[in-house]
């Protein structure tokens, strides 16, 4: 029996039943009556229900009680503590219940588990179709393992659909980042647009993707807004001890919003080198210890670095090919700069375990190397000539792994020189590696 989708209306009011009446769920609930829906709210606190159905606001958070007030004068709000008669009452079910910590730090899933398979049997004893939509917030593959634990019957015979949805509400100003959001995600099984009606409901600039990318972004956000605190806190502490005024340091460091408060430098890749960011690091780090100043996020950079540049020798050996052609030597596109750069490690890394490697870098002219970028390569590696090819056929040969860390060869002429024989990892990020005729990889994707 396949069960037609056309609950949602564009032109009407839905009907929309929210499990959990905690932060987030109140706040949903209240907002979503201000835009015209019916909501009936679900809790297994009868405290928390009866304050609902009153129109109270079981939580403290600007401007809800007034929406609630008035949800309650439209006849738009309800709550109860019954799921099946929620689940019957409406068309589509949010779950905000919470997803506390357990003493290991893990995630607990248990009340999240517990309304998905309460809803699941209502849905199977009231044979109607329904949208069920996760805003509580979950790790990775969590949608996937309900699914396939608790709801798979209902979604493969066309049922029910499972969205998730997560949300970017601060408490304190949490009703106004529900109306006018930061940033609008929906998780979709596939990756794929859903029903216009439902992205009505969302926002038609909502980005639409897996559902375990719609999970992870939750996470990247949160540990985002965690290291920058933690990063203006470490830099407030280290000025207090030189008497430095960091608020002054923090604010001129966000008047720049083409490196500082931008996409630069937040997309996954090559590990960081160059003259600049490890050496004044290390400066930095010697300062803080020098002065008593612990900064243990600030001490973590490199090492972090160094297991970035680890994992990458691990996915090179991973592929298990002899031969490796290197696309881009220096530290970034552009320079001939060597100085720790991730390649020249790679580079000599690979030679001292037996591969046989190869480097193109147009930007590399051995004879115009001078001062700390000679010494390197003459300590580092002084057979660097043989290695490195102009011609880039002779660079990529006819086999092996080709690590793009660069985009120093057009495509069209990478396309005359790639073969079936070859594997392609990509560093940072090049899309049109994907048409060559090689197996393709991302390194962090």
């Amino acid at each position: 029996m396949r069960f037609p989708h056309n609950v949602f209306s564009l032109c009407g009011a839905m009907k929309i039943s929210v499990f959990g009446l905690g932060y987030v769920g109140a706040v949903t609930a209240g907002c979503l009556t201000r835009q015209g829906h019916s909501v009936v709210g679900v809790d297994v606190s009868a405290q928390k229900v009866e304050s609902l159905d009153r129109g109270e606001a079981p939580i403290i958070e600007p401007g809800l009680e007034d929406l609630l007030k008035q949800a309650k004068q439209r006849q738009l709000l309800r709550a109860t503590t019954r799921v099946a008669e929620a689940v019957a009452a409406t068309d589509l079910s949010l779950v905000c219940v919470g997803t506390p910590s357990a003493i290991t730090g893990a995630i607990d899933l248990r009340f999240v588990r517990q309304v998905t398979e309460q809803i699941g049997d209502a849905l199977r004893a009231q044979k109607k179709a329904h949208s069920l939509v996760f805003r509580s917030t979950m790790l990775p593959g969590s949608t996937q393992r309900l699914v396939k634990e608790l709801l798979s019957d209902l979604v493969e015979r066309g049922q029910l659909r499972v969205f998730y949805y997560p949300e970017f509400l601060r408490e304190g100003t949490a009703v106004e980042d529900f109306l006018k959001p930061s940033l609008a995600v929906v998780g979709t099984r596939d990756g794929q647009q859903p029903a216009a009606e439902f992205m009505e409901l969302v926002g038609q600039g909502a980005t639409v993707v897996p559902w375990s990318t719609a999970e992870m972004v939750k996470y990247a956000c949160n540990s985002f807004h965690a290291a920058k605190i933690t990063f203006a806190n470490e830099i407030g502490r280290l000025g207090k001890q030189l008497n430095i005024d960091s608020t002054a340091v923090m604010s001129l460091l966000c008047q720049d919003t083409k490196l500082n408060l931008s996409p630069y430098y937040l997309r996954p890749g090559n590990p960081f080198g160059g003259s600049c960011l490890p050496k004044d690091v290390r400066a930095l780090n010697q300062l803080s210890r020098r002065e008593g100043v612990h900064l243990p996020l600030l001490e973590n950079l490199l090492t972090s670095n160094e297991q970035h540049l680890r994992h990458l020798l691990q996915l090179i050996e991973r592929a298990e090919q002899n031969e490796v052609a290197i696309l881009g030597l220096s530290f970034k596109s552009n320079t001939d700069d060597l100085r720790e750069s991730a390649m020249v490690e790679v580079a000599q890394t690979l030679l001292g375990r037996g591969y046989q490697v190869r480097i193109y870098d147009p930007q590399l002219n051995l004879a115009k190397l001078v001062g700390s970028n000679k010494r390197l390569i003459d300590t580092k590696m002084p057979h660097l000539a043989s290695l490195l090819h102009d011609d880039l056929a002779l660079a990529i040969g006819q086999k092996g792994l080709i690590v793009a860390a660069q985009r120093c060869a057009a495509i069209a002429k990478l396309a005359k020189v790639v073969t079936p024989e070859h594997q392609i990892l990509d560093l940072n990020g090049w899309p049109e590696l994907r048409a060559l005729p090689a197996r393709y990889e991302g390194f962090c994707w």
